[in-house]
């Protein structure tokens, strides 16, 4: 028998800050800077904000001053909060700063990381965090060199239905783990400017596999707890589609793990949104049908008798996330999601399409990556939303 409860109820959308409320909040949290203000932004980020206990908005960055204007407002910034893309170094000189987010297409972050560093802030950042091995591995050694936290924003990580499938692998409710399964994908559509960035790949650096098959990579690496050594990659793209001149449609990717396991998974840019995936074992099956989406997840056990199923309160994954990381900044908690991480699934995603590229052929890859801490222990069923 299993019981388990993890998560805290999301606070309710739109709530309203009251003058007094927020001056005390910004006394005990830690200042954000959102850099870049579209759709996740808007939707998502800027949402979350209003409720973080651990962390407040303090500026924004955007090229298109009206919509920051309007965001400022809503917040109670002053106009001395809004900066631009040109006079973004001008934040070293703010002390209200502590982290800078940076949510920007992909072939921006390394930039503003390495720009952010330099100013002496701590820096959260999208993922996948760059469209190249160097330029990881830049912002890696930046936050190093100024000796500032460089977090890459796996929510996943703080997500009850993902800690929870952790939890449960560590236990061995499936038995000894078999295969794990990922399917992520979602239609996309050129009109769409948050689609259109990632249909080029000089902006995503790899289309679907960058951003959607990143979800399914790490979720088969920390459902397992183990590093793949050996990968294949095969696509399917339709070239006379207008949206894949330059990026891979659909990827599909096996994973081959010390243990014996086996990931499976797959990407693509035109399917219906999915986010999902199973682990199957010798004894159950965990599943999470929606099991990444930014709420509405859910995960249960299939095949043993008697089995109690887990009990998973929604959060605000943002929030949460941002949480952490403003309690990694005061030194509460350790890092979970580091730049490292970033880059063990980017050098994954590369070796996946070199193996494409070379027809489906076996690609051996032996990186030495070991996670410091692992979610399902360090995070557990901490939330502070």
């Amino acid at each position: 028998m299993l019981q388990m409860s993890i998560g805290a109820a999301l606070a309710v959308p739109g709530l309203t800050i009251s003058k007094e409320a927020r001056a005390q909040r910004e006394r005990d949290s830690v200042g954000i800077a959102v850099v870049g203000l579209g759709k996740l932004s808007q939707g998502q980020i800027l949402p979350a904000l209003k409720r973080t206990k651990g962390a407040h908005l303090a500026a924004l960055v955007s090229g298109v001053p009206e919509k920051a204007k309007k965001w400022a407002d809503e917040f109670g910034l002053a106009d001395s909060a809004i900066y631009n893309y040109h006079n973004f170094d001008a934040i070293a000189r703010d002390p209200t700063i502590q982290i800078v987010y940076i949510v920007l297409p992909n072939s921006m972050h390394a930039e503003f990381t390495v720009r952010s560093f330099k100013a002496g802030k701590h820096v959260l950042c999208e993922k996948p965090m760059s469209v190249t091995l160097t330029e990881a591995e830049r912002m890696i050694a930046a936050g190093k060199a100024a000796n500032r936290q460089l977090m890459i924003a796996y929510r996943c990580h703080y997500d009850p239905v993902n800690v929870t499938g952790m939890q449960l692998m560590r236990k061995g409710v499936i038995g000894t783990p078999r295969l794990i399964n990922a399917v992520m994908g979602k239609q996309t559509t050129l009109s769409d400017s948050s689609d259109a960035w990632r249909l080029d790949m000089a902006m995503s650096g790899g289309g679907a596999l960058a951003d959607m098959g990143i979800y399914g990579i790490n979720a088969t690496r920390y459902l397992l707890a183990e590093e793949p050594t050996e990968v294949r990659g095969w696509a399917r793209t339709d070239k006379s589609d207008p949206r894949f001149k330059t990026v891979e449609d659909m990827v599909v990717w096996q994973m081959k793990f010390p243990s014996g396991a086996i990931g499976d998974g797959s990407s693509c840019f035109s399917q219906p949104g999915t986010m999902a995936w199973q682990a199957i074992g010798t004894e159950r099956r965990l599943v999470a049908d929606p099991g990444c989406f930014y709420g509405g997840n859910a995960i249960k056990i299939v095949g043993g008798s008697n089995d109690t199923q887990p009990q998973v309160a929604e959060i605000d994954h943002f929030g949460n996330e941002m949480n952490w990381f403003a309690d990694v900044v005061r030194g509460r908690v350790p890092n979970v999601s580091p730049g490292e991480e970033g880059l063990q699934d980017m050098r994954i995603m590369h070796a996946i399409l070199q193996s494409v590229d070379n027809g489906g052929s076996a690609v051996k890859i032996a990186f030495g990556y070991k996670r410091a801490y692992d979610p399902a222990t360090t995070v557990g069923i901490r939330t502070s939303i």
